[in-house]
């Protein structure tokens, strides 16, 4: 996937059109009314995102989001950059627990909000990632910040933000802690290990809270006296880079990244409707297969329970049409099973001579070999409705459309894909068994 690169002149603003496209297409994410009431309420966290991007969009901000392990020094990092303690720490781990935010005053003309976010790798961690992701989703500008070599947590975290294709930057922090050589050295290996996922110039060091410097100081009674004195915050590489990447992009990022976000909320929620549309599909069709089974098995007369079998499969497709969007009559619902039936009796022809030898023998058995065979038959009732749902239900997913091989590809698929015996034994137990059970 391609790196963000920070370009070297001055980045023409996108006109304010596509400012307006931007909100345009996350509001009608918002308002569309085919996404089903279920997809909503399983996805109410990104419908929320989505509200929050549009606020951020209206108020024309810019979000720059710290990750990293605990105690790498992300809210320091973030402190020492906006000049003020706006970001809680503490010497205990994990003391980031949701997202915190705070304004950055020393931008001029820009709506800057710097965004601390909780540790990767603490306690509850797949939530607080989960937080953290969605962050990142929304944020401008990405910072990994750490303390020395990557871990296979932190390497992970940052091929995470890599593929969002925001511009990303890896702060080495707290590098009072090395000589100068194995500065040096650590910084070469960290753009080793970044290389492919960030430039090298754009892995930096910094010392967000630097411990104080030992001075020894000679009073005038000649003693020696021990102090320590703080020592400001190095964080002017990563401000200057900051800075630069505003000014070049400015609200630019703002615009391209709400539509990089539009388009993976729309590709996530139309998964999410496709998922469950399927869902409800096999609950459709496990309903059509236990009433075809039970009318064909409870039926006697073999013409009878063939034709209330036809107008089940009818009915079934019907409602399966429904269930992806689509009105279909009665007539072209039978075009449809007429199609599907002759692409079944191409490839399993032997399947309808069984259908018809297990009808005739219902209706001439007696006592409990009529139940035997009523059983037998109406599993293979189930088992052909269960074909007929899931050949109709891949044509509706399709867009009403066999796709490029045909329907008998499509049927030949999903026979190869199925374990026919294994639904046979499964319905004619189950069919079995609500044949014997009591009336009421």
């Amino acid at each position: 996937m391609r790196n963000w690169r920070f370009r070297r002149k001055p980045a023409t603003r996108l006109p304010d059109e596509h400012l307006l496209e931007a909100n345009r297409n996350l509001r009608d994410l918002l308002e569309d009314t085919g996404i089903p009431a279920s997809v909503r309420l399983e996805l109410q966290a990104e419908f929320r995102e989505i509200e929050e991007s549009l606020d951020k969009l209206k108020r024309g901000e810019i979000h720059i989001a710290a990750f990293g392990r605990v105690g790498a020094g992300k809210s320091s990092l973030l402190n020492a950059l906006a000049g003020a303690e706006v970001f809680s720490t503490s010497p205990l781990h994990g003391e980031t627990r949701s997202e915190q935010r705070a304004q950055w005053q020393a931008v001029q003309q820009e709506h800057v909000l710097l965004i601390d976010t909780p540790g990767i790798d603490e306690l509850d961690g797949e939530e607080r990632e989960a937080l953290a992701e969605s962050v990142a989703r929304r944020a401008d500008i990405l910072i990994m910040v750490c303390e020395g070599d990557l871990t296979r947590k932190e390497l992970a975290a940052l091929q995470t933000l890599s593929a969002r294709k925001r511009p990303l930057l890896v702060v080495l922090n707290k590098t009072d802690r090395y000589s100068r050589e194995d500065l040096d050295l650590l910084l070469a290996r960290l753009r080793e290990r970044c290389a492919g996922l960030v430039p090298a110039g754009h892995v930096l060091a910094a010392a967000a809270d630097p411990r104080p410097q030992k001075v020894i100081r000679v009073e005038a009674d000649g003693n020696e006296v021990v102090h320590f004195e703080p020592r400001a915050p190095q964080v002017e590489n990563l401000r200057n880079m900051l800075w630069q990447v505003l000014e070049r992009e400015g609200k630019t990022l703002a615009a391209l990244n709400a539509a990089l976000f539009a388009s993976e909320m729309d590709s996530r929620i139309a998964h999410r409707i496709v998922e469950a549309r399927q869902a409800v599909a096999e609950r459709v069709i496990r309903n059509y297969c236990i009433a075809k089974g039970l009318a064909v098995a409870a039926n006697p007369v073999p013409v009878a329970d063939l034709l209330a079998a036809a107008g089940i499969d009818v009915a079934l497709v019907i409602h399966l049409g429904e269930v992806y969007g689509f009105r279909l009559s009665r007539r072209e619902a039978m075009r449809l099973l007429l199609t599907i039936a002759t692409q079944l009796a191409a490839l399993m022809g032997t399947y309808w001579g069984i259908n018809l030898v297990s009808s005739a023998l219902k209706t001439i058995s007696a006592g409990l070999s009529t139940t035997l065979t009523a059983a037998a038959q109406g599993a293979l009732a189930w088992y052909a409705t269960y074909l007929t749902g899931t050949i109709a239900a891949r044509w509706f997913a399709r867009g009403k459309s066999w796709g490029q091989r045909g329907p008998r590809e499509t049927v030949r698929d999903i026979l190869d894909s199925l374990d026919r015996d294994s639904i046979l034994v499964s319905a004619r137990a189950e069919i079995a068994a609500l044949l014997d059970r009591p009336a009421g």
